[in-house]
């Protein structure tokens, strides 16, 4: 039987959308790093919720500060980063007993002049204008990384059909054996380690991402998705779990008979939106349920 009782669930605090840009330099040669940090704790806080007392509130402001003293220190791999980060806050306050800390990443690369690479001068790259993400969380003594991207870009003009589908009285999509496909891939794997060469282990997953989509007659997105997800775990055993969300970016061949034209699939309408979203999980088939490590990741529901 329910009571009128109000009672504190679940909460966390801290400071969100700490824009952290780490310059490295190697005398006159200079590196970027450029993450979007946010850190939340989890612990003993009832008191402040209860009885406005803030004797383990620890200042989000102190937060935004811990991360920018931390990066003077190195930033590495968003992992590793948010790996210290979380730890120090569990090891110094004896009430906090872990948290979620995230990061999302943009990639500087150098201007070229006179095909020569700049020392200081950069321009926002990423060979997809991707994003990367990471996210840690701290439960006890108990550390769980989940790595990812955003917004990776990738189309391909043939290869790939859509046929065999339901047709019913509100079906107007005609079959197709050769159309374009192109999508913006949000991926997110979860690892069971963190004993690993976390950068060499993003730009291996992207690659073959990258490859898989490249190298396959695609059936439809939710093949391609498969596929990719598959490929990632057969090559990384540290990984047990990745999830996809992928819009279909609908082309559509423009019908130019009108004016005596003849189009072979060389001229399409971008269609931005609606659009098709396609989401899936790709997973170990003894892993236990995950759900309250991925509880609170952005963009899975």
């Amino acid at each position: 039987m329910s009571t009128n009782r109000i009672v504190l669930g679940d909460n966390q605090f801290g400071k969100a959308e700490n824009h952290l840009v780490k310059v490295t330099k190697h005398g006159s040669r200079h590196s970027i790093e450029d993450l979007t940090v946010v850190s939340q704790l989890h612990g003993d806080f009832a008191a402040a919720y209860y009885d406005g007392d803030n004797a383990h509130v620890v200042p989000t402001d102190t937060q935004k500060n811990t991360v920018f003293a931390f990066a003077q220190a190195g930033v590495g791999s968003p992992e590793d980063f948010l790996l210290r980060l979380g730890q120090h806050f569990v090891d110094d306050f004896d009430w906090v007993t872990g948290g979620r800390w995230a990061a999302r990443q943009v990639t500087w690369d150098r201007i070229e002049v006179d095909g020569v690479a700049h020392d200081h001068s950069f321009f926002r790259g990423g060979s997809g204008g991707e994003t990367r993400t990471a996210v840690v969380k701290i439960v006890g003594d108990q550390q769980h990384v989940i790595a990812g991207l955003e917004d990776l870009s990738v189309l391909k003009t043939t290869e790939s059909g859509f046929v065999g589908y339901p047709v019913d009285q509100y079906t107007t999509l005609a079959e197709t054996t050769d159309r374009i496909l192109a999508t913006s891939v949000t991926g997110r794997w979860l690892y069971n380690t963190t004993d690993i060469d976390f950068n060499a282990t993003y730009e291996s997953v992207k690659r073959i991402m990258l490859e898989v989509f490249t190298n396959h007659y695609s059936r439809a997105l939710q093949e391609t998705q498969y596929l990719m997800g598959k490929a990632v775990l057969e090559a990384h055993p540290e990984i047990d779990e990745i999830k996809f969300s992928m819009p279909n970016l609908h082309h559509f061949a423009v019908d130019l008979s009108y004016c005596g034209l003849e189009n072979d699939n060389e001229v399409f309408w971008a269609a931005h939106s609606p659009y098709g979203l396609i989401e899936g999980t790709l997973r170990r088939e003894d892993l236990g349920d995950t759900d309250k490590i991925w509880k609170g990741v952005p963009a899975f529901a």
